[in-house]
């Protein structure tokens, strides 16, 4: 696999990989495993958020912000729930 990156992310790149004694490939490869990890993490979240609100799993913007406004008083209400 090849990528075109600009040159001065190339130089970032073999700057952290010269500060902790790894090669450009290894610290290459880190960070894709952790961008290809987060993304799934998010497409994950995503899908359950969908089914979620299928399910009829929401809370009304006017609970959440009403809730929100709380945060700031002496007495803040509890979390809503769905």
């Amino acid at each position: 696999m090849t990528a075109h990156i600009p040159l001065d992310l190339a130089a970032k790149v073999d700057a952290a990989a010269s500060r902790i004694d790894r090669s450009r490939g290894w610290v290459v490869k880190q960070a894709l495993v952790a961008w290809v990890d987060q993304e799934d993490e998010r497409h994950r979240m995503t899908l359950e958020a969908l089914a979620d609100v299928d399910a009829g799993r929401i809370i009304s913007d006017e609970a959440m912000e009403t809730w929100a406004d709380s945060l700031s008083s002496d007495t803040p209400l509890p979390r809503p729930t769905a």
